[in-house]
């Protein structure tokens, strides 16, 4: 038998191996490893295969691990396979459609006839168990269409996505997985007789064998139209999450477990921050006073950073007519985010006949068709430039009803929105200022783990010459390396208009939030025919950057809100204080020293109710106010105050003047306490 020569990537101390011409993948890594199951599948050529496919002379081979990015997507596919088998086990007249690994987990859909309940996924999830012991043996074999068709004939979805191969992938989320543009595959589950329990159209990889697996959970169950269209079948979704070891798992419940409490729908509820009623619509936030206190808090820090680096503030209307966003390209290429347009402007005649056409206009989804107006309102010189434009401006986008996430994904919200019109020789360092502003001022509200993210063009949505999107996405590469922070590709991630580079910060809590978007952007100065005077008297065009530092006030208060879990800052708490008297007695003295207080911009408040004084602390501590200053006759006397803070501890007789510094000095320095 003859020999092949293998190429290891990732192996120490290997390099190249010769094996037989019949040798598998896993018994390739079981020469190398040994009793180590860790490598679950491999890197074969760029391409990710299982262990039970033949090597071939010159293959370069990587070992895909459990722990990776690959290989927990790989344990999760494996386990909606376990999921589905099972689900077609104990309701066998469930039809299959799609079942793809999602960050931190996976879903299936199904075809039922009812919808399932919470005691069917215990049920489930007890057949998995079994499924899984029985180590049930995943075996890839190729077909060709028209054996897949007889095979999966009770199937109705696979033989629509087989009909369809080659366009699957964006015909339904997650059909990748199952079809590509070439060969056909099904993975049948078999058991240690060799017979097939189940069997699935999929591209694979697997794991070997059920046995890998086992950590896992179901969580939820959902509703989900068929190719996410509303037209078709509306199927039963459920999610699950599975992991390479039972401490991963655990870990990771732990997190949501802590996630579930730092909602920042359920903590606007608690704090009365803010709510959505139901009686203005999906994805749209009211802000109650406490919550406005926050919110003008924010903004007003941010106006004085803005001043500070030299932006001139404008504003624009909620609406406009639906020519500047065919202009823009808005209307080719985001029409499905944007609210219908409204006809208006059409006059009639008594006679019923137009005497006036009308128009269409919109609620703007972006504002940066109108700060190019504002650009394009008179001539610009060079002598201008750069020129930062910056608004807090309302936008909407119709958000479909299965995303709307509180304040997180919302239809109607305001983007604190920048737009720099500038030289080419200018944008390398305007970028560079603008990325160290950036993070600066994010750092200021408390976040301060981040990596970025490069978005590059979608090559079936832009604008513009191939050479100009090189030429933006290589600046924001050379200046996302030069800032010394990790870099993350996005491949087709970008806008229609030009590139983008994103900042990702990590929570409390380690999840990570996209927040500050900069964009780059050759195009849409060329659609509105923006220029300024050069100094050789030439019209040239302006480079535009694009800059949503929170993304939107509403989402930032909600990231806020979960990674403080509600326990803001001082200087952002929307009561910094509250005074609690011991008796009656000694309201007046509370209310002298909030007068203190308020004089230093200190928003603070005396709690002169009825109830106890026990009962005043717990509710201060319900609503994690930062400081209570409690005061009795013994401070009366000594011009003091108790200094309670909100993990309970307590400093007596502080004097008043201490009291009032210590509180200052905290807001001003933004500190937590």
């Amino acid at each position: 038998m003859s020999e092949v020569k293998v190429h290891l990537i990732g192996v120490e101390g290997e390099a190249e191996r010769s094996v037989t011409e019949t040798t598998t993948i896993g018994e390739l890594f079981a020469g190398i490893f040994g009793q180590d199951r860790s490598a679950i599948a491999a890197r074969v050529n760029g391409e990710l295969r299982d262990l039970s496919r033949v090597v071939a002379d010159g293959d370069e081979i990587e070992p895909v691990k459990a722990a990776s990015e690959d290989g927990r997507a790989i344990i999760r596919h494996s386990t909606a396979h376990v999921l589905a088998q099972a689900v077609q086990d104990l309701f066998p007249e469930a039809k299959l459609g799609i079942g793809p690994p999602v960050e931190n987990g996976f879903y299936y859909d199904f075809d039922v006839p009812t919808p399932f309940t919470p005691e069917d996924l215990t049920k489930l999830e007890k057949k998995m168990q079994q499924i899984i012991k029985e180590r049930q043996r995943f075996s890839r074999r190729v077909v060709s269409d028209d054996d897949a068709r007889d095979e999966l004939a009770t199937e109705p979805y696979k033989l629509e996505l087989i009909g369809i191969k080659g366009s699957a992938a964006d015909a339904a989320e997650g059909a990748s997985v199952e079809v590509g543009g070439g060969e056909l595959t099904i993975y049948d589950n078999v058991r240690r007789d060799d017979s097939v329990a189940w069997k699935d159209l999929c591209r694979g990889p697997h794991v070997p064998a059920t046995g890998y697996l086992g950590n896992f959970k179901l969580m939820r169950t959902a509703a989900a139209y068929w190719r996410g269209s509303e037209k078709n079948p509306q199927l039963q979704r459920i999610y699950g999450t599975a992991w390479e070891s039972r401490d991963e798992l655990k870990a990771y419940l732990t997190r949501l477990e802590e996630a579930a409490k730092r909602d920042h729908r359920k903590l606007g509820t608690e704090l009365d921050l803010f709510s959505f009623p139901d009686e203005i619509g999906s994805g749209l936030a009211v802000f109650h006073p406490k919550g406005g206190v926050l919110r003008k808090v924010m903004e007003d820090y941010s106006r004085q950073r803005h001043v500070e680096d030299d932006y001139e503030f404008v504003y624009s209307p909620h609406i406009t007519k639906g020519q500047l966003f065919e202009t823009s390209g808005h209307l080719d290429w985001y029409a499905d985010g944007m609210y219908p347009p409204m006809h208006l402007d059409e006059e009639r005649g008594a006679d019923g006949q137009i005497r006036k056409q009308g128009q269409d206009y919109y609620l703007k989804p972006m504002n940066c068709p109108m700060h190019n107006l504002i650009f394009a309102a008179r001539g610009r010189s060079y002598r201008e430039l750069p020129l930062r434009l910056f608004e807090f401006g309302t936008v909407y986008r119709l958000e479909k009803s299965g995303v709307v996430h509180g304040m997180t994904r919302a239809r109607g919200f305001t983007q604190d929105d920048a737009h720099i019109y500038c030289t080419r020789e200018q944008m390398r360092d305007e970028l560079r200022n603008l990325l160290t502003f950036v993070l600066g001022l994010l750092a200021d509200y408390g976040l301060d783990d981040f990596y970025l993210e490069l978005s590059t063009k979608n090559p079936d949505k832009f604008v513009g010459s191939d050479e100009v999107w090189e030429e933006a996405t290589e600046t924001l590469r050379e200046v996302a390396e030069g800032s010394g922070l990790e870099l993350v590709p996005d491949p087709g991630g970008a806008a229609f208009y030009g590139p983008k580079i994103s900042v990702q910060a990590r929570d409390a809590i380690g999840r990570t939030w996209q927040m500050s978007t900069i964009q780059l952007d050759f195009n849409l100065p060329e659609r509105f025919e923006l220029e300024y005077t050069a100094p050789d008297g030439s019209r040239q065009r302006p480079v535009m950057i694009h800059r949503a530092l929170f993304g939107s006030i509403e989402r930032f208060v909600a990231v806020l809100t979960e990674h403080y879990a509600g326990v803001f800052p001082p200087w952002l708490a929307p009561v910094q204080v509250i005074g609690i008297p011991i008796t009656d007695g000694h309201v007046d003295y509370l209310f002298d020293i909030a007068k203190q207080l308020k004089a230093q911009g200190i928003r603070v408040e005396v709690d002169a109710s009825d109830d106890r004084m026990q009962k005043k602390i717990r509710n201060a501590q319900k609503a994690k106010v930062p400081y209570m200053l409690i005061a009795g006759d013994d401070d009366m006397s000594a011009g003091s105050v108790s200094f309670r803070y909100r993990d309970g501890t307590q400093k007596n007789g502080v004097p008043i003047a201490d009291a009032v510094s210590e509180i200052v000095d905290s807001v001003a320095k933004r500190v937590q306490v």
